[in-house]
């Protein structure tokens, strides 16, 4: 007789690969968007596909679905992630997950007139766009917007905090 056991296994850090923040801002009916977009190399232990299922799993178990449903984090105070923007960088923390990257002037004047950012957290890797190095404008709209990419990304409306109160 063989069973089979319903509960997930432990995550391991190693099988996420390199992960990366990026900050853009981008057009919309009301004004610039900032998005803030956390992709993998997909260099994970498993390649692509188990950095996929690796972030799939942190997420989750954080409380961030897989999908089309956009949590908005100011409604969400126990979502374990947060945004901090302080001297021109973005840092994000989560479990497994403390990133910083240089965010440009339209995303910080963005940031600043909404108080949130619009973050993407991609379960398909993006090998391309490696961290420091610059990103083509047509490569990142057509990786954060491919409906691939938007469909089994976790989407998130996350409040920016800043050390100034």
């Amino acid at each position: 007789m063989t069973s089979t056991s319903s509960q997930t296994s432990p995550l391991r850090v190693a099988d996420l690969g390199t992960l990366a923040v990026m900050a853009f801002s981008g057009e919309a009916p009301d004004g610039d968007m900032p998005y803030l977009l956390a992709y993998s190399l997909g260099d994970g232990q498993g390649g692509p596909e188990g950095s996929a299922a690796a972030i799939r799993q942190l997420l989750t178990d954080n409380g961030m679905p897989v999908g089309e449903t956009l949590i908005d984090g100011s409604q969400h105070p126990s979502l374990p992630l947060t945004l901090l923007v302080e001297g021109g960088q973005a840092v994000v923390r989560m479990p497994h997950l403390n990133a910083q990257c240089l965010a440009p002037p339209e995303w910080l004047a963005a940031v600043g007139e909404r108080g949130y950012a619009y973050f993407l957290f991609a379960t398909r890797a993006w090998p391309v766009a490696e961290p420091g190095k610059p990103v083509a404008p047509e490569d990142l709209t057509a990786f954060a917007g491919d409906e691939g990419t938007l469909l089994s990304a976790a989407h998130v409306l996350l409040p920016a905090r800043s050390l100034r109160g």
